[in-house]
């Protein structure tokens, strides 16, 4: 079958690209690589349908079939531009925390001109700041399983900013010379919030990885512990394990690093949320998806 292939804006004819109604969306991509000299890597392809509205072509190997796609089909294209590996733009932005929170813990006579004793309060942040991003570390290395290869190379320079100017932020407050810590209770119970936070994060992205066999695109509906509750559930105990180091340290950065996570977080979590209830539904239409199951807040949100 014959597919046009045009523009997202203007909507201009690119290319036709003869394929089989058996090809899949890598044979798709593969066809358009050879004529435009575009690699597979960087092509996004999505398409009107007639009942679901635009859908994205982002399994490479499910067939252009199973999508509605037919000769008759104009397929958008999208050069997505210079790709870099996921797993080298996480290992970039989150080893980066790992060197720069420690320096203003190290090196205060240098930064602040003079030192004090570190408070035990300095300490564990140090240990929880750090442990938190080794396991990010190790997560990206033997847990995470990514849908795709890479991302924008953009992602790298955005992401490491953020990460490592936002440690930049937190760090100087908490471990400034004339910093002072909180009562034991608000130490208590931030440190409890974080380690709970830390170990169900884990907990949630391993559910994950088990939902996807390794070297597939396979995409199941999450379920057990608290993804019965969120579509998110990775996300709102993350934010949890902030909120708890902002509650242990009590600096304002602290809870502002806390609360731009948050927003961002949410962001993605309402694109997650809203993709299951679109991509999980019956042959007639029915959701599959469960109804009451929430984004990110238990039972509210």
């Amino acid at each position: 079958m014959n597919i046009t292939i045009a523009s997202p804006r203007s909507k201009k004819t690119i290319c036709e690209v003869t394929v089989d109604p058996s090809s899949t969306v890598a044979d798709l991509k593969k066809k358009f690589a050879q004529q435009k000299k575009v690699g597979v890597e960087r092509q996004r392809f999505s398409f009107e349908h007639p009942t679901k509205g635009m859908v994205v072509l982002s399994n490479d190997k499910e067939t252009l079939s199973n999508y509605g796609v037919t000769t008759n089909t104009t397929v958008l294209f999208k050069d997505l531009g210079m790709q870099i590996s996921w797993t080298l733009v996480f290992l970039a932005e989150y080893a980066g925390p790992l060197f720069v929170y420690p320096i203003f813990y190290f090196f205060s006579r240098q930064i602040y001109g003079f030192e004090t004793p570190k408070t035990f309060v300095q300490d564990v942040a140090l240990i929880c700041y750090s442990l938190h991003y080794i396991k990010r570390i190790l997560e990206t290395i033997f847990v995470h399983r990514f849908s795709k290869a890479t991302m924008p190379i953009t992602n790298l320079f955005k992401n490491c900013i953020y990460y490592w100017g936002c440690t930049s932020m937190v760090s100087y407050f908490v471990n400034h010379p004339l910093y002072t810590p909180p009562a034991a209770l608000n130490q208590y119970i931030g440190f409890g919030l974080w380690a709970f936070g830390e170990i169900m994060n884990l907990v949630c992205h391993i559910q994950l990885r088990n939902l996807r066999p390794a070297g597939s695109n396979v995409r199941k509906i999450p379920r057990g512990l608290l993804f019965e509750f969120v579509s998110c559930p990775n996300y709102t105990v993350e934010i949890l394990a902030w909120l708890g180091f902002s509650i242990m340290t009590q600096t304002l950065t602290s809870y502002l690093f806390t609360l731009l996570g948050a927003g961002q977080m949410y962001i993605w979590a309402c694109g997650k949320h809203r993709n299951y209830k679109k991509e999980f539904t019956g042959k007639d239409g029915s959701p599959l998806y469960p109804k009451n199951r929430k984004i990110i807040i238990p039972f509210l949100l």
